[in-house]
C-alpha cells in the first residue's frame, strides 16, 4: 500500500455517466489480516459500514456518507422533486450512524444543498450531479490531506521521532491521511522519521491500522501499548506527538479517539509539542468549547469481549466513550490545509475557516 491508496471511492458502471455506480471501500474491521473491499450501492450497507467501523476516521466517514446519498437516490424512479426528498431522507438516515465526527454532518449538509440547487435538472442529470459532488468531496479531501502533509512536514526535522495515537492516516481519509500525512511527505523529502504508534484500546486502531499502513509504506514504526506512552516519551527521544481530530471547537478544544487527552497531558509533562492535524471541514465553530461536543459511547462488548473473546466478568459495568476532548491549552499547533495555526486558536480557526 502507498499513501495514495483510495480508501473509499465511487466507481461508475460506465465511463459516460457517474450513475449508476458503486461505493467501494476497504473493510477496516478485517485488517491487518485480510485486505477486503466492500462494494455496494445500498444505503443500508453504507450506514452499517459507518456504524460498525468498516469505514472510520472523520474525513473518510464524510466522504462515504456523501456517496451514500448518491447510492440511495440513483435507483429511485420519479421526478426530480421526488429525488430531492429521497436525498434528504437518505442524509437524515446516514446522520444517525455516528454522532461525534463533524465531517459526517458537514458532508451530508453539502449534499442536501446541492440537491436543492439542482431542482431544475432532469432526473438522470440530477443523479449525476449528486455523484459529481460526492466525488468532488472525495477529491477535495485528498487535496486537503496532501496540503496538511506539506505544512506538517515543516515541523519534522530529519531524524525526528514522533508518537501517534489511533489511526489518522490513509485509512482514515480518502487518501494520504492527516496526522500521518507529514510523515509521508517528510519521507518523500528524504527525511528519516521514526514513529511510535499507540495500540489504541479497545479496538486497536493503532495496532491494526496505523502500524499496518506505515509498514506497507516503508516507514520505520514501532508498536507500543497505550500504557507505555509515558515511558517512551521519557526514554526514546520523542520530538513531537501527531494526532488527528474528529471535531475542533471554536476555542481549539479537540475531540479525538479516547486516550488522546491522556497523551496530550503526558506530552506537556515531558515538554514535547502536541500537534493536531485536521482539515477545516473538521472545525465546528458553532460550538464555543469542547464541553459541547457530543461524545459517542460504544457497546460494552468492545471492552468485555474484544474481538469475540471474553476478557471481563459477566455483567460487569462498563463505561466506553469512543472519544475524549483535549483542551486547547495542551495543543502547540493545529495544522490544516491552510497552514500551521497557533494560539490564540479562536482567531486562527476563524481566519482559516473563513
Amino acid at each position: 500500500m502507498t499513501p495514495q491508496l483510495r480508501t473509499v471511492d465511487w466507481v461508475p458502471a460506465q465511463a459516460s455517466r457517474r450513475t449508476p455506480g458503486d461505493v467501494v471501500l476497504i473493510d477496516q474491521t478485517r485488517l491487518p489480516n485480510e485486505v477486503v473491499w466492500l462494494r455496494t450501492r445500498d444505503v443500508r450497507d453504507i450506514w452499517t459500514a459507518i456504524k460498525t467501523l468498516q469505514v472510520r476516521g472523520a474525513p473518510a466517514i464524510g466522504v462515504t456518507a456523501a456517496m451514500g446519498v448518491v447510492a440511495a437516490v440513483q435507483s429511485r424512479p420519479g421526478a426530480t422533486a421526488d429525488l430531492i426528498r429521497a436525498a434528504d431522507e437518505a442524509a437524515a438516515y446516514l446522520a444517525t450512524s455516528r454522532p461525534t465526527a463533524v465531517n459526517l454532518f458537514w458532508a451530508l449538509d453539502r449534499m442536501r444543498r446541492v440537491a436543492a440547487g439542482a431542482a431544475a435538472l432532469a432526473p438522470d442529470a440530477f443523479k449525476d450531479r449528486l455523484a459529481d459532488e460526492a466525488v468532488r468531496i472525495r477529491d477535495e479531501d485528498a487535496a486537503m490531506c496532501r496540503a496538511i502533509g506539506r505544512h506538517g512536514a515543516e515541523l519534522l526535522a530529519d531524524g525526528a521521532t514522533v508518537l501517534t495515537h489511533c489511526n489518522a492516516g490513509s485509512l482514515a481519509t480518502s487518501e494520504y491521511g492527516t496526522a500521518l500525512a507529514p510523515i509521508y511527505v517528510a519521507a518523500e523529502q528524504g527525511k528519516r522519521v521514526k514513529v511510535y504508534a499507540d495500540e489504541t484500546r479497545p479496538l486497536l486502531q493503532g495496532a491494526r491500522l496505523t502500524a499496518w499502513e506505515l509498514m506497507e509504506a516503508g516507514i520505520d514504526v514501532t508498536l507500543i501499548c497505550d500504557n507505555m506512552a509515558a515511558h517512551v516519551m521519557k526514554t526514546r527521544g520523542i520530538n513531537a506527538v501527531l494526532v488527528g481530530a474528529d471535531r475542533i471547537a471554536a476555542n481549539g478544544d479537540t475531540a479525538n479517539k479516547v486516550g488522546t487527552y491522556g497523551v496530550a497531558l503526558l506530552a506537556r509533562a515531558h515538554g514535547i509539542p502536541f500537534y493536531v492535524l485536521a482539515p477545516t471541514s473538521t472545525f465546528d465553530l458553532t460550538l464555543a468549547s469542547g464541553d459541547l461536543i457530543p461524545i459517542e459511547e460504544r457497546a460494552a462488548e468492545e471492552i468485555t469481549m474484544g474481538f469475540g473473546r471474553r476478557t471481563a466478568p459477566l455483567n460487569v459495568k462498563t463505561f466506553s466513550p469512543a472519544f475524549d476532548v483535549t483542551p486547547a491549552e495542551l495543543i502547540a499547533a493545529i495544522v490544516c490545509e491552510k497552514g500551521i495555526l497557533r494560539p490564540p486558536f479562536p482567531v486562527a480557526l476563524r481566519n482559516a475557516a473563513g
